[in-house]
């Protein structure tokens, strides 16, 4: 079994049959084919690298099957996939199919430090009040300890404070412009 770096190839192929075995019982070369868009002969010299690699079990015009590290690695770069989609079409608002190719070409790219930071800030994202020069200081106290309901709320009442008091100003001086 080989210890070298698995390419992006190699990681989209774990992926594909991750995403195939969650739907079907028995995965074939077919349906990676299909699914990864490529001819039979490129998904079986593919399977036999990754068959070598420790990472898939199959035998000649038989199924697919991932073995365990194979199945511990898919699942990590499925994770990637869907926390990179997300915060790309959630946090940035980019449209589902761009994302979708975008988190694709990153997910490969991106560390478990890194990624654990994506999900840490989608989280706080979701979790915390969103607004005022602070917000972003306020991530890495939320990294540290979580959501603390008393601080966010806290914070939003100051925040609410702050942005009533810019919206009266702003409505004052547009009254003031217009008479």
């Amino acid at each position: 079994m080989s210890k070298k770096k698995l390419s992006s190839t190699m990681e989209d192929y774990l992926e594909a049959i991750f995403n195939l075995e969650k739907d079907k019982k028995a995965v074939r070369v077919k349906d990676i084919a299909q699914k990864m868009d490529v001819k039979l002969p490129t998904v079986t010299s593919m399977l036999n690298t990754l068959v070598e690699r420790g990472l898939v079990n199959h035998e000649k015009y038989e199924y697919v099957e991932l073995t365990a590290k194979g199945k511990r690695i898919a699942k990590d770069v499925f994770h990637r996939h869907v926390v990179l989609r997300d915060f790309l079409s959630d946090i940035l608002n980019v449209d589902a199919k761009t994302a979708e190719e975008d988190a694709c070409k990153m997910e490969h790219a991106v560390s478990p430090v890194t990624l654990d930071r994506f999900v840490k800030f989608m989280e706080f994202v979701e979790d915390c009040p969103r607004g005022g020069s602070d917000w972003l200081q306020r991530f890495d106290e939320y990294q540290q300890h979580g959501r603390v309901d008393d601080n966010c709320l806290e914070r939003m009442k100051n925040f609410a404070k702050r942005y009533n008091a810019r919206i009266d100003d702003l409505e004052s001086k547009k009254g003031r412009l217009v008479n």
